[in-house]
C-alpha cells in the first residue's frame, strides 16, 4: 500500500476514533447537582462541593463588545463565577430561528479567564416584565397576553396562564439547553437561572378570562396535599392570601414547566431568584412583585416547582438585621441558600461570612463590570477597583479554602458571622463542641476595650471545624476568640499557626504567640489564613 494511502486511511481511523470516543468521554465528566445532608446543601461541581464566589454583571453587558469591561472587574475582585443574562430575544430574534453566538463567544472567554458560569434566563419575566422577551413575543398581546388586573388595567407583566407564552418560552429555553449540552463539555456552565424576579407590580394576581375560570375552581390536588388543607376553591381554602397563592401557584407552576423543558435538554441544577418583600412583617402585595418567590409563599413555590432546585434571594438591604433574617428565611432543610444578587455598596462585603456562616452555597454582588453602569442607591455609586476593594479582600481571605468550607460545610461543620450595627460583638456556638466563639469589632490589636464597632460595618469571619479542638479561621476587620464551656476548664491556645494549603496539605508560615494571641486573634485589612488547636487548663 503507497505510504500516502496509507497515510490517509490512518488518518481517517483516528478521526473517526476521535469523534466516537469524545462525546462518551465528555459525558464521562461528572455534569454539576446539588446534594443534600441532614438538612443541609452543597452544589457539586467536577464531583466535589463548590462555593460560588460570584460576580453578576449589569443587565446590558450580555453582548460581546461589552465583555471586555467585564473581565478585569471579575479578576480584580476575585470572583470564580459570573453571572450573565442570555435574553430570549438575543437567541431567537424571529420565531423558529435560534442564535447562539454570543453563547458561544461567552464560554471561549469564561474558559480563557478560569471562571465558571451561571447563565440567567432573561424571558417571559425580567423584573416582572417582559422586555428581553423578542418583538414578536412582547408586541403581541393577542398571542401572548398581559396580566390584567381586578379594575380591568393591564400590566406590563406576561400572564403565567398564556398557553402559547409557555409553549414558547420551553422551546426557546430547550433549545439553549441543548446548545450547551453540545458545546460546553468542560461544565463551564455550572448552574442556570430559570427566569428573572418574577411576578407582577400592580397587581396581585391576573383577572383575564383563563384565570378567572381557574381560581373559581378547585385548588390543586398537589397544593392541597402539601399545604394540609381540605379541598374547595381557592377563596374558601386560603381566604385573604387566596389572590396571591394563586398568583404564585401558576408562576412557580410556569417557571417548573420551563426548568423541566431544559433539563430534559441538558440537567443541569436550577434555581428561581426573588425580588423580596419586607422581611418582618405583611405587606401589601401591590408594593412588590407578587406571585414571585418571597418569603411568605415558599411553601407554594415548593410545591408548585419541584424541579426547581432551590429559591434564592435577591438582597438589597444593607442593614444587618433584615439581611441575617432572609438569610434564615431562605436557607431551609428544603431550600439551599445561595445569595443571587445583592448590592454592591461596601457595606455588603461582610455578608458573605454570614453566608457562609448559615452554610451557604454561594453568594454575588450585582452590577461588577466596568461598563459605567451603577445602580446607586441599593449599590455603589461607581464601580471601580476602589469600591470594589472590600469584596475582593472579602473573596481572597476566603478563596484558599473554598473547595474545604463547601466541603466542611455539607457536614455541618462551618460557622461565621458579620459585623452587625447595633452591637460590636457576638457569640457563636460551635455545633457539639464544648467551645464557644466571639466575634468582636472595632478593636485595636492590643488591649482588651470594650469593642466600639468599626466606624462603618465591614467585619466578619468564618470558622471550620477540622477535628477534634482544631479550627481553621478566616477574616477581615475582627478579633476572633474562643471560650471553653468545660466547667472549671479555662481556654488556653494549644498553638495559633498562620499558613497557607499547598497541595492539600497544611503548611506553616509562622507561629502566633504572645501579643498577637494573648488579646484575642486579630484579623485586620489582610487576607491570613490560622490553624487553631485549642486546649484547657483547671480553673479551680
Amino acid at each position: 500500500m503507497p505510504v500516502s494511502r496509507f497515510s490517509r486511511l490512518l488518518a481517517v481511523g483516528l478521526l473517526s476514533l476521535a469523534l466516537s470516543t469524545g462525546p462518551a468521554l465528555a459525558a464521562d465528566a461528572p455534569l454539576p447537582r446539588m446534594v443534600s445532608e441532614q438538612g443541609r446543601h452543597a452544589l457539586l461541581v467536577d464531583g466535589k462541593p463548590f462555593l460560588i464566589l460570584g460576580a453578576q454583571v449589569n443587565n446590558s453587558s450580555n453582548y460581546p463588545a461589552a465583555l471586555p469591561a467585564v473581565w478585569p472587574a471579575v479578576k480584580e475582585v476575585g470572583a470564580n463565577t459570573l453571572q450573565v443574562p442570555i435574553a430570549w430575544e438575543q437567541i431567537e430574534p424571529k420565531e423558529g430561528q435560534y442564535d447562539f453566538s454570543f453563547v458561544d463567544h461567552l464560554l471561549d472567554q469564561a474558559r480563557a479567564n478560569n471562571v465558571r458560569l451561571i447563565p440567567l434566563w432573561f424571558a417571559t419575566w425580567k423584573n416582572n416584565g417582559p422586555n428581553y422577551a423578542p418583538a414578536w413575543v412582547k408586541l403581541n398581546n393577542d398571542r401572548f397576553p398581559r396580566v390584567v388586573e381586578a379594575k380591568g388595567i393591564i400590566r406590563n407583566s406576561l400572564s403565567p396562564h398564556g398557553k402559547e407564552t409557555l409553549e414558547a418560552d420551553k422551546r426557546a429555553f430547550a433549545a439553549l439547553m441543548r446548545h450547551l449540552k453540545k458545546v460546553d463539555p468542560q461544565r463551564t456552565v455550572i448552574m442556570v437561572q430559570v427566569e428573572n424576579e418574577v411576578g407582577t407590580y400592580g397587581a396581585i394576581r391576573d383577572h383575564g378570562p383563563t384565570a378567572e375560570k381557574l381560581f373559581n375552581g378547585p385548588v390543586p390536588a398537589d397544593l392541597i396535599k402539601a399545604m394540609g388543607k381540605k379541598p374547595g376553591k381557592w377563596r374558601d381554602v386560603f381566604d385573604k392570601d387566596a389572590d396571591e397563592f394563586f398568583h404564585a401557584w401558576h408562576i412557580g407552576r410556569f417557571c417548573d414547566e420551563v426548568a423541566a423543558a431544559g433539563k430534559r435538554e441538558y440537567d443541569l441544577p436550577m434555581y428561581v431568584n426573588a425580588a423580596l418583600r419586607d422581611p418582618f412583617k405583611d405587606q401589601d402585595p401591590y408594593t412588590y412583585s407578587a406571585g414571585g418567590p418571597t418569603w411568605n409563599v415558599l411553601d407554594i413555590w415548593k410545591a408548585a416547582a419541584p424541579g426547581i432546585d432551590f429559591l434564592a434571594p435577591d438582597i438589597y438591604m444593607a442593614e444587618y438585621a433584615p439581611y441575617v433574617t432572609t438569610l434564615e428565611q431562605y436557607g431551609r432543610p428544603d431550600n439551599a441558600l445561595m445569595v443571587a444578587e445583592m448590592g454592591s455598596k461596601a457595606v455588603y462585603a461582610r455578608y458573605l461570612f454570614a453566608v457562609l456562616g448559615r452554610q451557604g452555597i454561594g453568594y454575588s454582588p450585582f452590577g461588577l463590570d466596568y461598563t459605567g453602569y451603577a445602580n446607586a442607591p441599593l449599590g455603589a455609586e461607581k464601580i471601580t477597583p476602589e469600591t470594589l476593594a472590600p469584596f475582593t479582600l472579602a473573596y481572597r481571605a476566603v478563596t484558599p479554602i473554598a473547595d474545604l468550607i463547601a466541603e466542611k460545610s455539607l457536614k455541618g461543620k462551618v460557622w461565621g458571622g458579620a459585623e452587625p450595627e447595633a452591637v460590636h460583638a457576638e457569640q457563636i456556638t460551635l455545633g457539639d463542641a464544648p467551645w464557644k466563639v466571639e466575634l468582636s469589632y472595632g478593636l485595636g490589636q492590643f488591649g482588651m476595650d470594650k469593642p466600639p464597632g468599626n466606624p462603618v460595618p465591614k467585619g466578619g469571619a468564618v470558622i471550620i471545624e477540622m477535628a477534634k479542638d482544631d479550627y481553621l479561621i478566616t477574616g477581615v476587620h475582627v478579633r476572633v476568640d474562643f471560650q471553653s464551656m468545660r466547667d472549671g476548664r479555662g481556654r488556653i491556645f494549644d498553638r495559633v499557626e498562620e499558613g497557607r494549603f499547598v497541595n492539600g496539605s497544611w503548611v506553616v508560615d509562622r507561629v502566633w504567640n504572645g501579643d498577637q494571641t494573648d488579646y484575642g486573634l486579630n484579623l485586620t485589612d489582610r487576607a491570613q489564613i490560622l490553624r487553631v488547636t485549642l486546649a484547657t487548663y483547671p480553673t479551680k
